[in-house]
This record gives structure tokens, C-alpha cells and sequence, in this order.
């Protein structure tokens, strides 16, 4: 058995329940993962609350949680690369959940934890990390050299969307609010642009990509800065396409995968010292309400992070 939150229904913080739950056994081709620390992400208040529309009431109930770090506890079947003991990190499918203190991962989609880093930091990459990367460079092919707009730079998304532009060569722009214009400064971007006081497409030179992780009217106002021939690549569906054609640039919506070769490559970005992770608020695993509860109704700057071992 093992400890692990779960939602019977959807609703507000409260619904989240710590439970006693049996332990999951690693499959063919999987690791079973000691949970040391698990991320807290908007999509996990999103799926809570019934407001995700790739989660219905049939699969409840469900252990939230989507990425994680740990130490491989058992080897499934065909899996070699991987030792009991190592630290490993992993951005999870929605078939498995990190707020527990076991979860079974497949080998391809771990990677191993940079050493600079402790539990609480790591468990912050994964979902973030290659939400930022796939955005970027898998729909945006960015390119060494061109201009990058990013919308909500002091976010957890944000804040590694800046760094991975900066360390691919990229000059980059990010609009944030006032309270998170010297930690923009610090991650690298070339320009800082608080939202509430500045409009940014009066401040801007155009630019090559907008990575938009606001939607509504930011990012409709966006294709205005945008080069022709450019491109928006967002997190919250794809950007109109009309709109799109009539300033003769491409869109992409998407949404991002497990990847652990991916993953590793950031991993390799932290060890460079190119990519540095901001946790703001870190709470126990029996304290999830309280850390969904940050997530969804204050101003957080990086990520919030359950400990979990």
C-alpha cells in the first residue's frame, strides 16, 4: 500500500483526499518510481475543479499530478538503462499520477536528475520544461538569432520558455507584471515589458515566434508584432487561423508529451548552467488543497512543489 491524493468528484481544493491506496507494480518496459517530490501545475487544479476537458467523471477517481522525481525503486521487464537507486525525473501521461509515493513511469519517458539539483527543484522541470521546449523548438522551430516574444515570463511555464530561448541563441522579450521584472531580468531576457503598464505591441520590434501562455486579447493583440512569415505557437489551443492568414503568419496549438530524451537535453541546459528553476512555495504531500489553493488564487513566481518522501 501507499499514501497518495486522490478526487472521488470534481470541485473546489477540498475534494482532495489523502488515501491509502494499493501500490502499483512496474509493467513491461517500466520503472517503479519512489516518489521524493512532485510538481503542482494549473492543469491539476484545471482537472479538480471540472473545468479540463480531457477529464470526465468516467475516470474518476484519479491521483493527480503530472510530473515528479525520485529514485527508481523496481525494474519492469526489458528495462535496462536504468538502475535501482537512481534519481530519475519524469513528466507523466494522464494515465498515472505523482502525488503519491509510488508511481509506475515507463523507461523512455524518465530522465536522470541533474546532480545540481534537489528533489523539489527537479520535480518542478518536467511539465514545464518540455511544454517550453516542444513550443518552441518542436512547433516553433526556433533558430539561433531570431526575435522571441514570451507572454507570462515569471511563470512556471514562463521562466524556462525564457531561459531555453536564451540558451538556443535567441533574443528574447517577456511580458510580466510588475512584481516579476527583476526576476525576468535575472533569467536573461533582453527586454521587459509589464503588462499592466506598458501596452507591448507600442514597446516592441517585431518578432520571429510568440509563445503565448495567456490567450484571450494578449494574444490576439500579438499577431500585430509579429514578423511575416512568423509564428504563434500557444498552450491554450490554436490562435485564429483567419487572423492568422490575414497577417500572413503560421499558428500552432499543442500540447506537450512525455519526452524523456527531451528531457534529458534540459537536464543537460541545467548542468550548463543555462536553465536555473525557480520554486516559490514547497508544502507536504498531505497539504495539496493548500498548495492548488496558491497555485489558483495568488501570484506565484516559478513553481509550487509537493515534498513527497
Amino acid at each position: 500500500m501507499m499514501k497518495a491524493i486522490r478526487i472521488h468528484d470534481f470541485g473546489t481544493p477540498d475534494v482532495l483526499s489523502l488515501e491509502q491506496v494499493e501500490r502499483p507494480e512496474p509493467a513491461t518496459g517500466e520503472v517503479l518510481i519512489k516518489v521524493l517530490a512532485a510538481s503542482v501545475n494549473p492543469v491539476d487544479w484545471k482537472i479538480r475543479s471540472g473545468d479540463y476537458g480531457a477529464v470526465d467523471e468516467d475516470r474518476l477517481p484519479m491521483i493527480l499530478g503530472r510530473d515528479i522525481c525520485g529514485e527508481a525503486e523496481a525494474l519492469g521487464e526489458g528495462v535496462g538503462h536504468i538502475a535501482v537507486g537512481d534519481r530519475m525525473f519524469a513528466f507523466l501521461d494522464m494515465s498515472r499520477g505523482g502525488y503519491a509515493e509510488y508511481v509506475a513511469v515507463p523507461a523512455e519517458h524518465l530522465a536522470a536528475v541533474p546532480q545540481s539539483l534537489s528533489a523539489e527543484e527537479a520535480a518542478a522541470v518536467p511539465l514545464a520544461g518540455l511544454t517550453a521546449w516542444q513550443g518552441l523548438i518542436d512547433h516553433g522551430g526556433l533558430q539561433e538569432g531570431q526575435r522571441v516574444l514570451v507572454h507570462g515570463g515569471g511563470g512556471g511555464v514562463g521562466h524556462l520558455a525564457v531561459q531555453i530561448a536564451k540558451a538556443k541563441g535567441a533574443w528574447v522579450a517577456t511580458t510580466v507584471s510588475p512584481e516579476d521584472m527583476e526576476f525576468a531580468r535575472k533569467l536573461g531576457a533582453d527586454q521587459v515589458i509589464d503588462y499592466k503598464s506598458e501596452i507591448f505591441e507600442d514597446v516592441l520590434d517585431p518578432v520571429d515566434l510568440v509563445f503565448d501562455l495567456i490567450g484571450g486579447e494578449t494574444r490576439m493583440r500579438s499577431f500585430e508584432v509579429l514578423k511575416e512569415g512568423g509564428i504563434m505557437v500557444s498552450t491554450l489551443g490554436e490562435p485564429d487561423r483567419e487572423t492568422a492568414s490575414k497577417f500572413k503568419v503560421r499558428t500552432a496549438g499543442y500540447m506537450a508529451k512525455p519526452n524523456g530524451g527531451q528531457l534529458a537535453e534540459i537536464a543537460e541546459l541545467v548542468e550548463r548552467r543555462k536553465l536555473r528553476i525557480s520554486v516559490q512555495n514547497t508544502f507536504q504531500l498531505s497539504d495539496a488543497a493548500k498548495a492548488q489553493a496558491v497555485l489558483e488564487n495568488q501570484h506565484t513566481q516559478g513553481k509550487v512543489v509537493l515534498s513527497v518522501a
